[in-house]
């Protein structure tokens, strides 16, 4: 009788998991479109374009005063967003570990993100600065969400279930930004027919992204479950609200008793940051330096994103029989390959750049997947918000370096393609120090149960 209670108890428990981990899978099916339709194929050539429409004769535009190329206003946006996600996302995730409740904090981020996203329907005409602001708050907001989401990882998944868990979730993200990119292909493709002009097609794609990523945010805000802090730990939650330089500086701290943790950190923060400007700049490289249309660029994408769903899988079964570190290191290899083969891309040529697309699908997706599940090992019981934080940092909130460069490169040789070559350094030096941490010693140091094969 004993023995049956428990099982019982067991195979509840069990479900219960299954059924909030499937929450969790939706809100890289919400999200995901976000970076799929706005960051990586509409908004960068169509930002520019308004750029470039009130730009001064010589191609500057002034925001604040300073002299900016119109051609790298949209990746000094982008990295302007990531700064202030630095700022926001300690803050956000000291009080989400301290008071339990990062519900209501992923809602709100969700919220603000897909809000300031839907705007991008009034960006037309010379309104370059209003798609900066709105490109700066869906980016910081899609930063720290994401911050939150993944935070959940650890509570939902025990250590054999990660790596599967966390390729499933890049894998539904990657089939939404497959299925609204058709839509959105459909009608830029034929908006003649639909009776709407080009640009008013693209403001509609990028409204639509933010009202996708609305809608379904409410599955997983239906699903995940708070875990409160004991009620021993309540006077914790005081903290929560202290300033925010003083937050900052405890998770510095305590992540310094973890030099490890640090040393992973360090080198995702280094490769993420060229997989990220990859993402955000590659459709500006396409339509700027190789003088491919629009459409092309999106079945180029579209088809990134149905190769990313079979490269988040197949990465996953591969870490199985090679370890994540191992696979991981593998795709950045792939990487490096890829970008010295995207500069030499013919101009004009949507074959070649499409084979260069299938090669980015099938590392993109579990590279990505296989890092946050090998970082999740590496997080102390108790933490997770406070050190997917410093990940998020790492996944977007630091990744303004690869854009800067990406943009100063282009502001000081006008080419595009000595700017995209420019990424190659943050995959080699990404690999070098990748390779020299020791992750099994990490897991055990950062009090975690080491699994069989990692």
């Amino acid at each position: 009788m004993g023995t049956d209670t428990v099982r019982t108890d067991e195979a509840d428990e069990a479900a219960d998991r299954r059924r909030e981990q499937r929450g969790w899978y939706f809100y890289d099916w919400a999200c995901s479109v976000y970076s799929t339709s706005v960051l990586t194929v509409f908004l960068g050539p169509y930002l520019t374009e308004v750029a470039k429409s009130a730009a001064d004769p010589d191609g500057y535009v002034h925001p604040l005063g300073i002299p900016v190329r119109a051609g790298s206003f949209f990746a000094y946006s982008v990295s302007l967003s990531v700064i202030l996600a630095v700022v926001i996302m300690p803050l956000v995730g000291a009080a989400a570990d301290r008071t339990g409740r990062k519900k209501p904090l992923l809602g709100a981020a969700a919220y603000v993100g897909a809000a300031a996203t839907a705007g991008m329907f009034f960006l037309d005409g010379d309104r370059y600065l209003l798609g900066g602001l709105l490109l700066i708050v869906a980016n910081a907001a899609q930063s720290v969400a994401m911050m939150l989401y993944n935070s959940y990882l650890p509570q939902i998944a025990p250590p054999e279930e990660r790596d599967a868990v966390s390729s499933r979730g890049w894998a539904f993200g990657y089939a939404a930004g497959s299925l609204v990119l058709v839509g959105n292909l459909i009608l830029f493709t034929a908006h003649d027919s639909f009776g709407i002009s080009e640009g008013m097609a693209v403001r509609i794609c990028l409204a639509s992204a933010g009202l996708w990523w609305g809608a379904f945010t409410l599955i997983p805000l239906r699903r995940l479950r708070d875990r409160r802090r004991p009620a021993g730990e309540s006077e914790g939650t005081a903290e929560a609200t202290a300033p925010g330089l003083r937050q900052l500086a405890a998770t510095v701290r305590d992540m310094r008793r973890h030099p490890l943790t640090l040393s992973f950190l360090l080198a995702y923060l280094v490769y993420n940051d060229g997989i990220q400007t990859v993402i955000s700049q590659a459709s500006v490289y396409g339509s700027e330096e190789l003088g491919l249309e629009q459409s092309t660029l999106i079945v180029a994408v579209l088809l990134v994103q149905v190769l990313a769903v079979c490269g988040a899988l197949g990465m996953g079964r591969l870490s199985r029989r090679y370890g994540a570190k191992r696979t991981i290191l593998g795709s950045l290899v792939a990487w490096t390959l890829i970008l010295a083969a995207g500069y030499f891309l013919p101009a004009g040529a949507p074959v070649w750049f499409f084979v260069l697309a299938s090669g980015i699908g099938l590392v993109l997706g579990g590279s990505q997947a296989l890092s946050r599940s090998l970082f999740s090992h590496l997080v102390p019981p108790g933490k997770e918000a406070e050190y997917f934080s410093a990940y998020e940092m790492s996944d977007r909130g630091m990744s303004w370096l690869g854009p800067l460069l990406f943009g100063v490169t282009y502001q000081l040789t006008g080419s595009y393609r000595d700017a995209i070559i420019s990424l190659v350094a943050f995959f080699v030096l990404g690999f070098a120090l990748l390779a020299r941490v020791p992750v099994r010693r990490a897991i055990s140091d950062a009090g975690n149960p080491v699994p069989d094969r990692i």
